[in-house]
C-alpha cells in the first residue's frame, strides 16, 4: 500500500479551488449578459420629421436598422425596397416592427431629403440623421462601417456596411440579414428572431 504525497494532495486541492473560483467569477460576470450584444452608442439625432430621437427608439418594439445614404446608386435602394417587401410579407404579424435608415452621409442627407427618399419605399421606414460626428459615433458604436470615397469628378460616394440589423424590443442585436439574402429566408429570419 502506497501513501499519497501530502504536497500533491494540497496542490490538487488548490487547483480545484482555483478552477471553481474562476468558473464562479465567469458565471457571475456573464450571467446578466444576453447572448446578443447591445450597441453601446448613446445618441441624440433627428428623424426625418425633424424630431429629436435617441437610443430609446429601440425600446419596446423590434426594429430593422440599415446604415445607408440617399445618393447610394444600388445597394441602399435595393435594401430599402426589400425592407418594404419584408414588412408587407409579415402583414399584421410585423405591425410592431419599426424600420430605420441611419444615414452614413449626414452632409447631404437632411431630414427633408431623407423623408422624401424613405417614403418612396414605405411609409414605415424612418430616416435618421445628425452631425457628422454624431453619425460617426453611432456607426462606430453599432460596430458598423462607413467611409467617404472620393471620385474623379470631385464628388464622393460612401463605402458602408450592407447588412440589415435585426434589433429586439429590448434594444439588443438579434441578428443580421446580409445584402442579397433570399427574400423568403429573410422574412423567416425576421419572424423567428423578432416576433
Amino acid at each position: 500500500m502506497t501513501t499519497k504525497n501530502p504536497f500533491m494532495l494540497v496542490a490538487t486541492a488548490l487547483c480545484t479551488i482555483f478552477f471553481c473560483v474562476l468558473v464562479g467569477i465567469l458565471f457571475f460576470t456573464f450571467k446578466d449578459e444576453p447572448r446578443h450584444s447591445r450597441f453601446n452608442a448613446a445618441f441624440s439625432l433627428v428623424n426625418d420629421q425633424g424630431e429629436k430621437v435617441d437610443e430609446t427608439i429601440f425600446k419596446g418594439n423590434p426594429s430593422l436598422v440599415y446604415f445607408g445614404y440617399t445618393h447610394c446608386p444600388e445597394v441602399c435602394p435595393t435594401t430599402l425596397f426589400e425592407v418594404a417587401g419584408y414588412l408587407k410579407a409579415l402583414g399584421e404579424d410585423g405591425a410592431s416592427i419599426k424600420s430605420y435608415l441611419f444615414t452614413v452621409d449626414p452632409e447631404r442627407d437632411t431630414p427633408e431629403i431623407l423623408k422624401s427618399y424613405v417614403t418612396a419605399f414605405s411609409d414605415r421606414i424612418t430616416g435618421v440623421t445628425g452631425t457628422a460626428e454624431e453619425m460617426r459615433r453611432v456607426v462606430y458604436g453599432w460596430k458598423a462601417f462607413a467611409e467617404k470615397v472620393p471620385n474623379k469628378s470631385g464628388g464622393y460616394s460612401m463605402s458602408h456596411t450592407m447588412d440589415l440589423f435585426l434589433i429586439g424590443a429590448d434594444g439588443r442585436l438579434k441578428g443580421l440579414i446580409p445584402y442579397g439574402a433570399d427574400p423568403d429566408e429573410a422574412v423567416r429570419k425576421i419572424r423567428s428572431t423578432l416576433l
